[in-house]
């Protein structure tokens, strides 16, 4: 039965009546993947008729799914990549070879659909991570790398059986669902690896290894360590892009990007040992991968991470939006050598900002704003709070009343940095 005439109307379904953990927060998390299950084996377990790879961690795991996902395209195999959250577009979490999802199979498939949700009542991301499965089933990819979307032990994704697993690496970030020290939070990420299934550790950090190998050992799955297999060298950088060198156990290679953050560096070592270890499932051809790897963000539809919106001034988009990301982001801006920055920032209310806001430079100029979703922590509050913490800045109504007035007080040779929340960025970008 035909319930929604359209795109439009069916967002607002999505939207509206399934609750989305990036909108109202920790009551949309559902601790069990038996909504997911259910989903899955009503429309013909999707998630069984192609190829996976599963990628999981604290930070990077976006940008490792897309080099990840961008190698595999370059070789000519048909690539399904799923992340989350979206930036503009709800199609940006399911895209193969770095196409949008369709806007009419969305709306088909919802419609087709609609008494199993009903009945079922998954949350948003249950009924998004089931559309993704099966719009790459009926489109027959080679292959699609799934990024999870919160933890991993619980996450929606995690009813696939992946060809290799890969953990980036651990922090502290949504500590009121995943635990309250890294060790459960890795216990969590851990979830993902498989019995008999490879798992690659993007980071080694010994405080938290033993969980790790603990069960890797449980479930006999093969474990290995990208900062052993790979090695990055940066030859030259300016501010649009760098050159870097990769160098495999087998091989280097030069490559263009304009992945320009140091922090990008992990990401990079953690994508290429996984496509490295990948060869024994797939065809690889490095030097396909290096030669266009400029044009990356462009051909698998990259956003949001320390993206050059402008270079003059020089304006920085940013995800970063946990202690260890803001960490690593605040070393990188210091790189650049700009004396003042000024700093559009807004942040949700579940986050522990004391531990992050004291990352933040106290010489700078603040904007603060709020994001235009329900967990969005009110601006006024906001300023507040950094004041407390030695940070200056004006409260403003709206992110882009914020932003314009940033633009209005940088000069030609500074920097404007917007970032705190992915949802700040996405309403400027």
């Amino acid at each position: 039965m035909r319930r929604f005439a359209n795109y439009t109307e069916t967002l607002s379904f999505l939207f509206g009546q399934l609750p989305m953990y990036q909108r109202v927060g920790a009551s949309a998390y559902k601790k069990d993947l038996t909504n997911t299950l259910r989903l899955c084996e009503a429309i013909g377990n999707p998630h069984q008729k192609f190829k996976t790879i599963h990628i999981a961690g604290t930070n990077g795991k976006g940008t490792v799914s897309h080099i990840v996902a961008y190698g595999l395209q370059c070789q000519g195999y048909k690539v399904g990549l799923y992340t989350s959250p979206h930036y503009k577009d709800f199609r940006e979490r399911i895209k193969i070879d770095g196409i949008l999802a369709d806007k009419k199979y969305i709306t088909a498939f919802v419609n087709k659909h609609y008494d199993v949700i009903q009945e079922i009542q998954p949350s948003f991301f249950e009924i998004t991570v089931a559309m993704a499965f099966a719009y790459f089933a009926d489109h027959k990819v080679d292959v699609a790398v799934i990024e999870v979307g919160l933890g991993g032990r619980l996450d929606s994704t995690n009813v696939i059986s992946p060809l290799m697993s890969v953990i980036t690496n651990i922090s502290f970030d949504h500590m009121d669902m995943l635990g309250d020290t890294l060790e459960k939070i890795a216990g969590e990420k851990a979830g993902i690896i498989k019995a008999g299934v490879p798992v690659l550790i993007g980071e080694r950090q010994p405080s938290i290894n033993k969980v790790f190998t603990s069960k890797a050992k449980d479930v006999k799955s093969p474990i290995s360590y990208a900062q052993k297999l790979v090695k990055l060298h940066t030859i030259s950088s300016n501010p649009t892009n760098r050159k870097i060198q990769i160098e495999l156990p087998d091989a280097s290679y030069t490559m263009q990007t304009t992945l320009l953050a140091p922090y990008h560096d992990a990401n990079f070592i953690t994508a290429f040992a996984a496509l490295y270890q990948l060869q024994s499932s797939f065809n690889i051809n490095f030097k396909k991968i290096s030669r266009g790897f400029i044009d990356f963000a462009n051909k698998i539809h990259y956003l949001g991470r320390w993206q050059i919106q402008s270079k003059s001034p020089l304006i920085i988009m940013d995800s970063a939006h946990n202690e260890a990301g803001i960490k690593f982001a605040m070393q990188s801006l210091k790189t650049l050598g700009f004396d003042k920055i000024h700093f559009v920032l807004g942040f949700v209310k579940d986050k522990d900002l004391s531990k992050a806001l004291k990352l933040f430079p106290s010489k700078s100029k603040y904007y603060w704003a709020k994001a235009d979703i329900p967990r969005g922590l009110d601006a006024a509050i906001l300023k507040d709070i950094a004041l407390e913490n030695g940070l200056k800045g004006e409260a403003y109504s709206t992110v882009n009343a914020a932003y314009k007035m940033a633009k209005s007080k940088a000069t030609k040779n500074e920097v404007i940095y917007v970032g705190g929340s992915i949802f700040v960025v996405a309403e400027v970008l």
